[in-house]
């Protein structure tokens, strides 16, 4: 540990509260990833069910450990204690999912291709299963201080998979990031696992994130946060003698399309319903409805009208962090000086520190097109409506946007047509598509998708949320003849852990 300390920040007076907590070393991540790479064999080497019921220890743990969490998260966060008090629901909800899912069995991908000696050539016998990568750095993320932090699901899943996890709390809740490490920390001990298997990382600044990603014992990073950082650690990661693989969920506007029906027949209940999503949370979601496409008339002129209103009442909200609540400023005013863009409205001004206004901007397609910023993410309650001169044009817009992590259809049974139309062209540019609902919400279940192409991830096949996010952190592996005595549990004939496997190309339940 460094003699240096730092200490939480109360985001809305700006002041230092708490006591004073100790910053981390170059040389403590060295010591850390160490420990994690030694107890890689161990820990990859235990049962589904033994890992199961350390995730459901660890949820267990929080929820005994609730009141000091939930008070130091919303000191740090500003957030409002039913947001937080939900948020570690969410937490501990993901973490017996993925005990569920590991006890399944599906998530190992196991394979038997039986031997076939009196074919022509003949054909071995081959035996799949995915096993864990090794050590994994996971980064929390300043807009979650639980489901997306120190025991969230990047955590979750890559402890679920096999691999000891290091930890790089965010600067913005280091007192909530270190209670959050105890509580897992009890669960190893209760567990009784090797120490490695958990740590946490802790201190202002970036250099202990790039002393991390640059370890060669890491495997794989798990990232929540902005493009830049995103990018940043992608860089590191592949300048490495053994480069590794970086799972950043990074940027995304997270475009809802008014469809003409849908925009005639309720278009001041989608203003209503669009205000709300955007201002929840003072917009600080990944999933924030930042982009409105609609064709232009009167319809969506009454739209902008309603929605203005609601925007104009929208009270000011504490911002996570000084620096996010700067950066936003900045952005709002950026984009209310490129020319043909219309600041349509904008939210009360608050009182205290950190207080983000909403804002509504509009613009034509043609602008919007031709202005690469309108497509960059301004975080917190900011969002353009773009009309469109019509249908055509919309699909033109869609057609040439960057990758996202949602797209939202509001249609009614008359847009049905131009809705199909708009799938093929959304599912090549997001990873989850919303039908008459807001992105924001976004459920932890098997079918879950949260990721998408470029730059809404760095990799568009994988998501970060739901049982899925457990493939990021395994890898395939193939045994061809090998005798019974030597086989994994998972591939044997014996099945003990009775996983459902694929057997001679037929579903054969475990």
């Amino acid at each position: 540990m460094s003699a240096q300390a730092f200490r939480s920040i109360d985001p809305r007076t700006n002041r230092a509260a708490g006591p004073e907590l100790a910053v981390h070393t170059a040389a403590d991540v060295g010591a850390v990833a160490a420990r994690a790479a030694l107890a890689f064999e161990v820990y990859r080497a235990t049962t589904p069910e033994r890992r199961a019921r350390f995730l459901e220890a660890i949820a267990a743990q929080l929820e005994a450990d609730r009141a000091a969490i939930e008070e130091a998260a919303c000191l740090e966060s500003g957030l409002p204690a039913a947001r937080i008090n939900g948020e570690l629901g969410r937490t501990t909800g993901q973490l017996r999912l993925f005990a569920r899912t590991i006890l399944r069995g599906d998530c190992f991908g196991v394979r038997l291709d039986r031997a076939l000696p009196e074919r022509v050539p003949p054909r071995p016998d081959l035996r799949l299963r995915r096993i864990a990568v090794g050590p994994v750095a996971v980064f929390g993320a300043s807009n979650f201080p639980l489901a997306f932090s120190v025991a969230g699901g990047d955590t979750a899943s890559a402890l679920a998979a096999g691999c000891p996890v290091v930890v790089r709390g965010h600067p913005a809740h280091p007192r909530t990031s270190l209670l959050v490490a105890a509580a897992i920390e009890a669960a190893v001990r209760a567990s009784g696992l090797p120490d490695g298997v958990f740590a946490l990382i802790s201190g202002p600044g970036t250099a202990l994130g790039q002393a991390l990603v640059s370890d060669p014992r890491i495997a794989a990073v798990g990232f929540t946060g902005s493009r830049a950082g995103g990018l940043a650690l992608s860089r590191i990661a592949g300048e490495r003698p053994v480069p590794i693989p970086v799972y950043a969920e990074m940027s995304s506007i997270n475009p809802v399309i008014l469809c003409p029906a849908a925009l005639s027949a309720r278009g001041e209940a989608l203003a209503d319903g669009f205000v709300a999503s955007l201002v929840l949370g003072a917009g600080q979601f990944c999933t924030n409805p930042g982009l409105i496409l609609a064709v232009r008339g009167p319809a969506l002129e009454a739209f902008l009208a309603r929605a203005g209103y609601g925007i104009a009442a929208s009270p000011s909200s504490t911002m996570l962090t000084a620096g996010i609540h700067d950066a936003y400023a900045k952005g709002v005013e950026a984009r209310s000086l490129v020319e043909g863009v219309q600041l349509v409205a904008a939210g009360l001004v608050g009182e205290g520190e950190n207080q983000g206004r909403a804002a509504l901007f509009a613009t034509d397609a043609e602008r919007f097109l031709a202005e690469p910023s309108l497509q960059e993410e301004v975080f917190g309650a900011s969002a353009l409506v773009v009309a469109c001169a019509d249908e055509a044009e919309m699909l033109s817009v869609l057609e040439r946007l960057e990758g996202q992590l949602t797209a939202t259809l509001q249609i009614d049974a008359d847009d049905h047509g131009f809705a199909a139309q708009l799938l093929p062209v959304l599912e090549t540019r997001c990873g989850r598509i919303l039908c008459n609902g807001w992105p924001t919400g976004v459920e932890v279940s098997d079918a879950m998708v949260h990721g998408g192409p470029f730059p809404a991830t760095t990799d568009g096949r994988t998501t970060s949320v739901g049982s899925a996010a457990i493939d990021r952190f395994l890898r395939p592996v193939c045994y061809q003849n090998l005798p019974a005595s030597l086989l994994p549990a998972e591939v044997s004939d014996s099945n003990p852990y009775r996983i459902p496997r694929l057997v001679d190309g037929e579903i054969v339940p475990g």
